[in-house]
């Protein structure tokens, strides 16, 4: 089923920055879930996967096998897993965020945001 390691394992591969969160990007249904969506949208990072456990009990049960990590929402960059809502949020503050997504090739707007600053 979707639950299982291969299939879990395809869904983290597929692109380069995946999120199994609660709800959708457009309409997440919980608190955290919400954090790692408004966190993406701050760098400016709108092209993701987002998976809806709340949608798939399997994949809900399998992403936590998989990570060995007990709690929804998972953040994974190049099939990486890289932490929840708090270790985002972290990486967001101590500018850890912004190296890892240039890794992947995917600039930053926070990088823009802070040149328009120095501007003024």
């Amino acid at each position: 089923g979707s639950g299982s390691r291969e299939a879990v394992e395809r869904l983290v591969r597929e692109h380069p920055v995946v999120v199994f969160m609660k709800g959708s990007p457009a309409q997440p249904l919980c608190g955290f879930s919400n954090a790692v969506v408004q966190i993406l949208r701050l760098h400016g990072v709108e092209d993701y996967r987002a998976h809806d456990v709340l949608q798939d009990p399997d994949l809900r049960q399998g992403i936590k096998n998989y990570s060995n990590w007990p709690t929804i929402p998972q953040v994974y960059l190049n099939g990486e897993f890289v932490g929840g809502c708090d270790i985002l949020l972290q990486m967001h503050q101590n500018g850890d965020l912004v190296e890892e997504l240039k890794k992947l090739g995917i600039r930053s707007a926070l990088l823009d945001a802070e040149k328009d600053q120095e501007k003024k």
